[in-house]
């Protein structure tokens, strides 16, 4: 398959662009600045003062390492504030507490008490960047003609239609810096919301990032980037709102080899805090949440020959047809993984599966992979574009049920 990049914001666009103080958002809103577009900044206020963390030891109640959901933010929109301003950019803040409460706190802590992994960076790119922030932008009457953010991806249109149809939607593609390639957090966006979507850092390296927004003499270039969704210390914060509920942790065979502290404190591949004693490395193979148990097992059994997953999207709605039989595709099924051959097609939900959400996917793995966590997504590429990804299910095949 061939594919055409999408044209960036020209003279005389109007440009919202989401903005969140770091350098990658701050050289966006710069160059298209320059670029001769009327851009107008926006950022998401996510941040709720009546959720209860710990404060550091000078007392400031800031996270030690910055992140997305954190206290931190007023200074965010202070730094942002300072930018717009300087640069003569419209700048408003977009309040999404509550959607951003429902959509991705709430389904971060119900997926780990069902004893999946959750992905709130997926989630909240599809229900709070390009979706509750956007909605704000159009309620407060501002029209424009593209969004951008500094995602590291690109918006691409193919040249001939998906699986022998006439549909061209836009799709995502990797990034120039694949080191940074942000696309499998953003692969739930809709065509339909990614037709006014750009990306203009899709051509840079990081590296050229930070370098030219030092010699531009942005100050974001010296602040330090965000870590994560939640700093990893307000992690038990976050769950204090019921106690947790301790259990056994089993090795393969049921024998009891200690006691887990809650099941949301554990993911499949785990090996640090588990404080068990058996004479050999384990890590977590898999979580039983309706027993309440957490399986153990040598690193050797983690490995899985294929995966289930629901809750499919696939770009512009064209899924591949049943007679287009198994796609030969690449797949990641973690943001850090690296893109493995594998096949997709469909198949019936697994035995005891009896909520499948849409159409059933199974994907086979060209070799054996590591640590299939249900509740992580799937993403399938072709030539470097996303055709479409979903939730997984459960894994199957070597060293699994």
């Amino acid at each position: 398959m061939t594919f055409s990049n999408l044209s960036l914001p020209s003279a005389g666009d109007t440009v919202v662009v989401g903005l969140s103080g770091g350098v990658d958002s701050t050289l966006t809103a710069y160059i298209l600045k320059t670029r001769g577009c009327r851009v107008i900044g926006v950022t998401m206020s996510l941040w709720d003062d009546s959720f209860s963390l710990p404060q550091n030891a000078d007392g400031s109640g800031r996270a030690v390492k910055d992140a997305c959901f954190g206290p931190g933010e007023a200074d965010d929109i202070e730094e942002c504030r300072k930018f717009c301003a300087k640069y003569d950019i419209d700048y408003h803040v977009i309040d999404v507490r509550e959607t951003y409460k429902k959509e991705v706190i709430e389904y971060f802590k119900a997926e780990y008490r069902a004893g999946r992994t959750p992905n709130p960076c997926v989630r909240c790119n599809r229900m709070i960047k390009f979706g509750a922030l956007l909605q704000g932008v159009e309620a407060l009457g501002i029209k424009y003609d593209y969004f951008c953010t500094g995602h590291y991806a690109k918006i691409v249109r193919p040249d001939e239609g998906l699986y022998g149809t006439s549909a061209r939607p836009v799709m995502v593609a990797t990034a120039t810096d694949i080191s940074k390639d942000q696309t499998y957090f953003i692969y739930r966006v809709p065509s339909g919301v990614l037709e006014k979507v750009r990306f203009p850092l899709a051509l840079m390296r990081k590296s050229e990032v930070f370098e030219t927004a030092r010699e531009l003499g942005l100050a974001a270039a010296e602040r330090a980037e965000s870590q994560d969704f939640i700093s990893a210390e307000y992690f038990d914060a976050l769950f204090a709102d019921k106690p947790s509920v301790p259990g056994d942790i089993i090795d393969l065979d049921g024998h009891v080899i200690g006691r887990h502290r809650g099941i949301e404190h554990y993911t499949v591949g785990q090996r640090r805090g588990l404080d068990v004693a058996v004479g050999y490395p384990v890590y977590v193979h898999s979580i039983d949440a309706k027993n309440n148990v957490v399986v153990l097992a040598p690193n050797s059994a983690l490995d899985s020959d294929g995966l289930i997953a629901d809750d499919f999207v696939w770009a512009g709605d064209v899924e591949p047809p049943e007679a287009f039989g198994a796609v030969d595709a690449m797949v990641k099924i973690r943001l850090a993984s690296k893109p493995v051959r594998a096949f997709v097609q469909r198949c019936a939900p697994p035995s005891g599966y009896d909520s499948p959400r849409g159409q059933v996917w199974q994907i086979t793995f060209k070799q054996p992979q590591r640590a299939v966590a249900p509740g992580q997504s799937v993403v399938v590429y072709k030539d470097g574009v996303i055709l479409g990804g979903g939730i997984i299910v459960k894994a199957f095949g070597t060293g699994r049920a």
